[in-house]
């Protein structure tokens, strides 16, 4: 009996052991990369493939800004205080984002896909802002600061005006990993093949995000918390703030990835960037018809024709320059029968 005892003990000790960790990673001075993505970045925080970190972001802004804009300094959080105040000079460049990380997960190799579940999202603030300049800036004020915006996070609305009233659906506006080490130090500003500057409102909790890697142990960082943002970003912000979130990663040895690509509980999503936006478009639509003939056996032109028939083919964004972003949606509900068979 008491053999058994110990090999009980034994294997809840191990089982234990092996079964997936959160692991907390707060915004400090000590654990982000502002502004860019770089095979070169010392890892802030290691993880096995398969554990989760609860991580903090921040909002692309800086206390400067938002005082000038109306908030008062006790609403400003400490954090960005910090950073900004700390991390300066060529820790910071040549992109404008606070990310989190980099995270190392063990395991990765170049080649793999790192998967990125989002398992939850919560608003930091019950604030968030908008500026205005992206793709007609003809339409803005002239020295009018950045646009504060209260959000109710009970009801998870945010009032813009009167009478106007925006639901919110939390997303971080760029999660990627490091580039190949021959980009060197990229900025955050653009997306690009490493994910990056996504800026896709489609990936909420719920969402999983995969995303080719390459570098050693992958380099996963996270930021650019948005509340609402449509299609285009066409103003170059959504609803900007600060998120928290649990993002479980996992080392992908059995995909291989050109692009980013992505799943929500309703659709399959493929993407893609480049300076052109008809080279974007074509090469998410080409994405999604690649992943079709993979994943679902059928010919390149029945894919193609699918895709024309029940595919959604989005505008990402519009302002994160040189690229532009394009994303292609196709329903999961199509396949349930093929599925069930």
């Amino acid at each position: 009996m008491l053999r058994v005892s110990l090999l009980a003990c034994l294997g809840a000790a191990v089982a234990h052991a092996e079964s997936p960790r959160v692991h907390r990673l707060e915004a400090t001075p000590a654990t982000v990369a502002y502004g860019y993505y770089w095979s070169q970045a010392p890892p802030v925080l290691r993880i096995p493939s398969g554990d989760s970190i609860d991580v903090d972001t921040l909002l692309t802004n800086t206390p400067e800004g938002l005082a000038r804009a109306g908030v008062p300094d006790e609403r400003i959080q400490s954090s960005l205080k910090a950073i900004v105040s700390e991390v300066t000079g060529e820790r910071r460049g040549p992109g404008g984002h606070i990310l989190t990380g980099p995270v190392y997960v063990e395991g990765a190799e170049p080649g793999d896909v790192l998967e990125v579940r989002i398992e939850s999202i919560e608003l930091a603030l019950d604030y968030g802002y908008n500026g205005c300049k992206g793709v007609l800036p003809e339409n803005c004020e002239a020295n009018v600061p950045v646009r504060i915006i209260p959000l109710d996070r009970q009801r998870m609305t945010a009032q813009f005006a009167p009478g106007i009233v925006i639901p919110l659906r939390p997303f971080f506006g760029s999660m990627g990993v490091a580039p190949a080490p021959e980009a060197g130090r990229l900025s955050s500003n653009p997306p690009g093949r490493h994910a990056g500057n996504l800026d896709n409102r489609e990936l909420v909790a719920g969402s999983t995000l995969y995303i080719p890697v390459f570098a050693r142990g992958a380099l996963f960082e996270v930021g650019d918390g948005h509340a609402a943002q449509g299609d285009g970003e066409v103003d170059q912000t959504a609803i900007e703030t600060s998120l928290r979130a649990r993002l479980r990663l996992i080392v992908r040895k059995d995909m291989k990835l050109v692009w980013p690509r992505a799943e929500t509980p309703t659709d399959y999503i493929s993407m893609a960037t480049d300076p052109d936006l008809d080279v974007a478009t074509r090469t998410a639509i080409q994405e999604m018809v690649d992943f079709l003939v993979a994943q679902q056996g059928l010919t390149r032109q029945s894919a193609y024709q699918l895709v024309s028939i029940a595919g959604n083919v989005a505008v990402t964004q519009l302002v994160d320059k040189p690229n532009v972003g394009v994303h292609v949606r196709l329903p999961k509900s199509l396949f349930v029968a093929r599925q069930s068979r």
